[in-house]
């Protein structure tokens, strides 16, 4: 249970750190547009104002989803069923777990999907 914690909360420190970033770099992009009157949306050597400012938010609202994945899995810790698949009631491999932390299924039944 304790390593299931701490894998938990490693991957909730680096998904808020990359948030934070995010969000960052959402305002960035937001001040910077006040300031500028070029015509962005013809440069043929760039991207778009807007297309960063939409890139960046979905990316941080992937991140979002991720966080609450994390709190989901952090109940299913506590619930006792943390690491176990919901589909086929079978142990999560270890290593899923460590490159996905907030898994819910084996990866069998993940490719069934």
């Amino acid at each position: 249970m304790e390593r299931d914690i701490r894998r938990i909360d490693e991957a909730r420190t680096i998904v808020t750190a990359r948030l934070e970033s995010l969000r960052a770099q959402f305002l960035a992009i937001v001040e910077g547009s006040k300031w500028s009157t070029d015509d962005d949306e013809h440069d043929p050597e760039g991207s778009t104002i807007a297309f960063e400012r939409a890139t960046v938010g979905s990316l941080a609202r992937d991140a979002e989803n991720e966080l609450r994945e994390l709190d989901e899995a952090s109940g299913r810790v506590v619930a006792g069923t943390y690491g176990t698949c919901e589909r086929c009631g079978e142990a999560i491999a270890d290593a899923r777990l460590d490159a996905l932390p907030a898994a819910r299924r084996c990866i069998g039944c993940a490719r069934l999907r």
